[in-house]
């Protein structure tokens, strides 16, 4: 019984990922069309369908909307009772159906051409009224869907998905949106926080950022990391740049071998020429490094490599920086 479950689960595998790898051959001029369509237009992409092809619709519109093409999702039936007001003549429409066939395609075509917009299809019919009064047609046909019954959509959406996915990238790239760019549409979660935060916004400062001198004493510095309920201090030299880093770590690897440590004077033993990060880096960049060097602390400097900060991974765990 099991090897049969995961027997046909492969299958499924193997018949959707040959869907995806047929649509290579088929990408060609009317793509190409399709793309530059999008990107002379003055409006927006009303993307339109209904059902499970909606539904992929639906994800094309948000990915658009994301990636800096201005976006909508019109759902299908809804456009034949009044939402077609929506769309101007300024707009490209995209309309995403398997069968190119229903009874709305047939009643929004007129309403279509008075109005004006360019059409694009995205169908697995190329003989549909859909392909046939489209300006442009892109082929998301298959040779069989994964369900064994042939109707449920699955190796049919699993295409139309790919090539609404390249259709985004390829606008997304020849539109030179940057990941600066990405950050101002995704302000909220993680993922605006992995591309907006600066190391400057989490850094510890003020009494939380112990910064002392070169010619004081380990006990004195470590008070000083008491006082502050931090991990480490940054050293400056008589010039007041960063010099080096003590930490909990330079604490122990000398305290088992030296009885005098608590006297000695911190550049004696602290790490010397520290690692240090610039405040007006982004905080995923400071993450990155801490997890490529193994470090739990760096100390933030400013442009003349003096502290004004220090980055604990605790910080960045907290800000969600995982």
């Amino acid at each position: 019984m099991s090897g049969d479950i995961l027997k046909r689960a492969k299958e499924v595998f193997d018949i959707e990922a040959e869907a995806v790898k047929t649509l290579k051959k088929r990408v060609g001029r009317d793509f190409i069309e399709a793309v530059n369509i999008i990107l002379k237009s003055r409006g927006r992409v009303v993307v339109s369908g209904m059902g499970k092809t909606g539904i992929i619709a639906q994800k094309l519109s948000a990915t658009l909307a994301s990636t800096g093409t201005p976006s909508l999702f019109l759902h299908l039936s809804e456009a034949v009772h009044g939402d077609l007001g929506r769309v101007t003549p300024e707009d490209v429409v995209i309309i995403v159906s398997n069968s190119g066939q229903s009874e709305e395609i047939r009643q929004l075509f007129p309403i279509l051409k008075k109005i004006g917009s360019k059409v694009i299809a995205l169908t697995g019919n190329l003989k549909s009224l859909l392909a046939k009064h489209s300006d442009v047609v892109l082929d998301v046909s298959v040779k069989k869907e994964a369900c064994p019954l042939g109707l449920a959509p699955t190796a049919s959406t699993t295409a139309t998905l790919a090539m609404a996915d390249a259709l985004a990238v390829c606008l997304l790239e020849l539109k030179g949106f940057k990941e600066k760019d990405f950050a101002f549409f995704h302000p909220g979660g993680n993922l605006g926080k992995r591309l907006i935060l600066k190391v400057e916004d989490i850094m510890r400062s003020g009494r939380s950022n112990p910064i002392v001198r070169e010619d004081l004493t380990v006990s004195q510095v470590l008070l000083k990391i008491t006082q502050a309920r931090a991990g480490a201090a940054s050293v400056v030299d008589k010039n007041g740049k960063l010099a080096g880093i003590f930490t909990d770590g330079d604490l122990r690897r000398h305290i088992e071998t030296d009885p005098g440590l608590p006297k000695r004077r911190i550049k004696e033993v602290m790490t010397k020429n520290p690692l240090a990060i610039r405040r007006d880096k982004l905080a995923a960049e400071a993450m990155r490094i801490l997890q490529e060097r193994k470090i739990d602390e760096v100390p933030v400097v400013d442009k003349n490599n003096r502290p004004v900060g220090l980055l604990d991974v605790q910080d960045l765990l907290r800000a969600g920086l995982v």
